[in-house]
């Protein structure tokens, strides 16, 4: 009997510890007026960008979202309507893994939109496989389309009296690194077909988030565009439909007991999005609503610089 008690009581610190660190929730409490404003985000068919659309379409702003499956995307669009009342929900078709249909999908609301006021870089995959244009998919999707994506839809946020960029990274940014040599090589951030390469992968991708970000930042001083990169969380939702049957396995029981559903994932891109006054922390790493020192690595302007570069190209954008 002691035992089990020993037992239940160890389950039970680890289980409250988790939610107090790994698993912690947060509450978004900025306020700024979006009535009027035109919102931009990829992937709000599901998880965290759906809630996100839904939470500033509640807040009257005018939602686009870009995604690749129009039948998800109308689905989730229908959904978002009648739980907001806000008719001002479209959807535009949008493959990250492919440049061309990003840089129609910006010509597009370059052409036809009077303001972008915020554009919320969502979507990512964890996977294996190469986009259009021959690059790794989680580099190609997670970093490559959203840094062309903003480089095209810059001089239109630019007209914003107060634009925001916010991109969803990870705390995976952590255990990610980025050999350029690889990169220009391979036009990848890693090689080989095990599991833990891909996620090495996605974690040196969501490096580039944060990367990508805080030299964007350095390039819109003095501009009125502000922009943060933020890790929602770990979070319940279909981003690693690419996995294997065993992993899912292992996977979802996990993320029923101690992951974040998409609505607290939400949280932290909604502050970064509706907080006042966070011009002044323009490339900052947000987590749990509050800012927070990525890694070392995120922190190298040598690197960022270089990434920016190397993207360019990649874009053809030099």
């Amino acid at each position: 009997m002691l035992q089990f008690v020993l037992l239940a009581s160890v389950v039970a610190g680890v289980y409250v510890t988790l939610n107090k660190t790994l698993f912690k929730r947060s509450r978004c409490h900025g306020n700024l007026p979006m009535a009027k404003k035109t919102v931009v985000i990829t992937g709000g068919n599901s998880g965290i960008g759906k809630a996100t659309a839904l939470s500033l379409a509640r807040r009257g702003a005018r939602v686009i979202i870009g995604c690749r499956n129009q039948c998800t995307a109308e689905a989730a669009i229908l959904e978002i309507q009648k739980e907001t009342g806000n008719s001002d929900v479209v959807f535009r078709h949008l493959d990250l893994a492919s440049l061309t249909s990003v840089r129609g999908f910006a010509e597009n609301l370059l052409k036809t939109e009077p303001n972008i006021d915020i554009l919320i870089n969502n979507a990512g995959l964890v996977g294996d496989g190469r986009t259009e244009e021959g690059f790794g998919l989680q580099f190609g999707v997670n970093h490559l389309g959203h840094f062309f994506l903003t480089s095209l839809l810059l001089p239109k946020l630019k007209q914003s009296p107060s634009a925001r960029v916010v991109t969803v990274s990870s705390m995976a940014h952590r255990w990610g690194s980025i050999d350029f040599q690889t990169l220009l090589q391979t036009r990848d951030l890693g090689t080989g077909s095990f599991s833990w390469q891909f996620f090495k992968a996605y974690c040196s991708s969501k490096l580039c988030n944060i990367l990508f970000t805080r030299e964007l930042s350095r390039r819109l001083q003095g501009s009125s565009v502000s922009c943060f990169s933020v890790h929602p969380g770990v979070i319940r939702t279909d981003l690693a439909r690419n996995i294997s049957l065993w992993q899912k396995v292992f996977v979802e029981p996990v993320s029923r007991v101690f992951f974040l559903s998409p609505e607290e994932g939400a949280q932290t891109t909604l502050h970064c999005v509706l907080q006042e006054g966070l011009e002044r922390l323009s490339g900052a790493y947000f987590c749990c609503c509050s800012p927070e020192e990525p890694s070392v690595a995120a922190k190298d302007p040598q690197s960022a610089r270089r990434l920016w570069e190397e993207s360019e190209k990649f874009c053809g954008l030099n």
